[in-house]
């Protein structure tokens, strides 16, 4: 991180470490990106931990979907960590390397399913407006239901703030590899 240091062990005080401890566990045993920020403020890391649980392994959407709806919101901000961590499960979740790679360049994917290609519709709109048009709110409270749009926009929210602060303190990405511009 270039613009805040990692805390070490010895720097952190008995509640960040017991926080610390149960991110990294959910997290393939690693602190890093946002919470590696959020650890500062302990409070702020728990509750976010929390709703990035539920949103991450409890979603009434399927992975793949998940997954896209990341992608989408973190790519506008160029948050290279959680574009790489995220690329990579999105592959793994049966998003094709195509739609990812037109994403990752800013063009537009050439989507097979009509539900990753109504998320595309709906974030492109979020992206682009800040609001989402009465045609795609429609479209998407037909094909998802009210919960799910909750959900959906709940998911947006919570990926740009996390877009926004691994772009406002300049987190590279794990792989130490810049792949957005």
């Amino acid at each position: 991180m270039s613009r805040v240091t990692r805390l070490s062990d010895d720097e952190m005080s008995a509640e960040q470490k017991a926080i610390a401890a149960a991110i990294a566990g959910t997290r393939s045993g690693v602190l890093g990106g946002p919470f590696a920020i959020w650890i500062r403020v302990p409070e702020i890391a728990k509750r976010i931990d929390h709703l990035s649980d539920r949103l991450r392994k409890n979603s009434g959407f399927e992975k793949r979907l998940v997954e896209l709806m990341v992608l989408l919101i973190v790519r506008p901000w160029r948050a290279e960590y959680a574009w790489t961590a995220h690329a990579r499960q999105a592959l793994a979740a049966g998003i094709s390397a195509d739609a990812i790679e037109a994403i990752r360049t800013n063009a537009v994917p050439g989507f097979t399913r009509p539900d990753e290609q109504l998320i595309y519709d709906i974030f492109t709109d979020l992206n682009q407006t800040r609001a989402l048009s009465d045609a795609n709110y429609a479209r998407g409270l037909e094909a998802f239901g009210l919960d799910l749009m909750i959900e959906m926009v709940t998911t947006a929210g919570l990926y740009t703030m996390i877009g926004m602060m691994l772009a406002v303190f300049d987190v590279p990405p794990s792989t130490g590899t810049s792949t957005l511009s």
